[in-house]
């Protein structure tokens, strides 16, 4: 198995999810052998907490991974967020090692990167070369315009390693996170984007896809090589992304921050749907059925846990919590109704337009999604499958279903790690001038 996450993808930005700004026909043609999924969640609206919960099944609220763990530890406990993930849960690549598999990782890491914090191995990962991390072996600060490229290098150099034994290896890749920059080749491929009257600056839209261009590439190389090892039929390929993309207020994407989120509202830290819902791609083949769009299936990041022990038969213990529910069979093309809803929490503010900004609680069960502020405030229901674009508030006519879900949502949160709120956290506030002169002249 190949997991392939990249970061800060917008659920909008591939060609196969109606993206129209560049062609990705690598990526493309990767879901035309397998099942592209319209209704993928990760679990969290950052890298860290959605890392985590893909690692172990947990929602990272669980664990005290509310945010994006800072490299240096500082500032972390302000916040109310461990410096790293615990080594003592049973992550995934722990599990797969007990049933002879190989497991690798190469690329960003970001579960922890102090001195004291664990490396990969302690979570079970037996080959790696990670960034933002406390690997010994750790991967080589390179050109940025280069990055996916030197990660794939590593992939294949693994896959190669132990191509007669089975393998588990993620690639999560720094693309398209800012800060971009792109080399002038990758910028001028998407010249169109560029800024007209010949003005001496490029586009945000040049420096986001030109580096989207090339991670679609570089995705092209690894599944070629793997072509050429004739390991491509036998190998399950995944491909997501860890949240939704940059808002360009943000100033390390103040020239870049233009992903698309496709018709859904919010970006990176809202948990609108932006936020949350990213592209998920899964190929098999003669297993996972080819050429086919998913639009009903509810999947989760917490649920990768079970549903990739599920498909490599993998024993997960009795005593082992989970979050998340084995989806396999959903992958498979099975029809399988959905157990458990999917919880978040988001303490802090999001930048970015008004429209954006999203309650601090959000829970989807069924084709309801429900969002609240912790201390009850901004009730919103949407009917998502009726309105994915989260425009038309239903929680007046459907009190019943607002009672039920806040309910479940708001006891759920009071099980979670006190601390770390702020105040601006479901803040949508605006300075309105206080003062307004009326002309009352005729």
């Amino acid at each position: 198995m190949i997991f392939i996450l990249a970061d800060d993808l917008g659920w909008g930005d591939l060609s196969c999810y109606g993206g129209r700004k560049i062609q990705t026909p690598n990526i493309d043609n990767l879901s035309k052998g397998g099942t592209l999924f319209t209704q993928f969640y990760q679990a969290g609206s950052v890298c860290s907490p959605s890392r985590a919960a893909l690692l172990t099944g947990r929602f990272p609220a669980r664990d005290s991974i509310h945010t994006a763990i800072e490299i240096n530890g500082e500032g972390n406990e302000g916040k109310g967020v461990a410096d790293h993930l615990d080594p003592n849960i049973s992550t995934l690549p722990d599990l797969l090692v007990k049933n002879g598999y190989v497991t690798g990782h190469y690329g960003k890491w970001h579960l922890g990167a102090t001195k004291n914090a664990p490396s990969p191995r302690d979570y079970g990962i037996m080959e790696h070369r990670t960034g933002n991390s406390n690997d010994p072996n750790k991967l080589a600060r390179s050109d940025r315009s280069n990055s996916s490229k030197v990660i794939v290098d590593e992939v294949i150099a693994f896959i190669e390693r132990n191509k007669d034994k089975p393998f588990f290896v993620n690639t999560w890749l720094y693309d398209v996170h800012a800060v971009l920059n792109p080399s002038k080749e990758q910028l001028d491929a998407v010249s169109h984007l560029g800024i007209p009257d010949k003005v001496p600056f490029y586009s945000p839209a040049q420096i986001y896809y030109g580096t989207l261009r090339e991670m679609d590439i570089q995705v092209g190389r690894l599944l070629q090589r793997l072509r050429e090892l004739g390991l491509d039929q036998n190998t399950i390929v995944v491909f997501s992304s860890d949240n939704g993309p940059e808002d360009i207020n943000v100033v390390n994407a103040s020239h870049s921050g233009v992903g698309s989120t496709g018709p859904l509202r919010g970006r990176k830290r809202s948990l609108y749907e932006g936020g949350v819902r990213v592209p998920f791609i899964v190929r098999w083949p003669g297993r996972i059925p080819s050429g086919t769009v998913n639009t009903r299936a509810l999947i989760g990041g917490a649920d990768l846990f079970s549903t990739i022990c599920g498909l490599t038969g993998t024993n997960i213990p009795q005593t082992l919590f989970q979050d998340g529910e084995d989806r396999s069979g959903i992958l498979l093309g099975k029809e399988m109704p959905r157990k458990k809803p999917l919880l978040w929490e988001w303490r802090y503010g999001i930048p970015g337009h008004l429209i954006d900004k999203s309650p601090s609680l959000a829970i989807r069960d069924g084709n309801w999604k429900l969002l609240i502020n912790h201390d009850g405030t901004r009730l919103e229901l949407y009917d998502i499958e009726a309105d994915p674009m989260e425009l038309n508030n239903v929680a007046g006519l459907h009190k019943d279903v607002c009672t039920r879900l806040s309910g479940t949502l708001l006891a759920w949160q009071k099980t979670l790690p006190a601390g770390g709120l702020v105040k601006d956290a479901g803040n949508i506030d605006y300075p309105w001038p206080s003062q307004l002169k009326t002309n009352t002249q005729k």
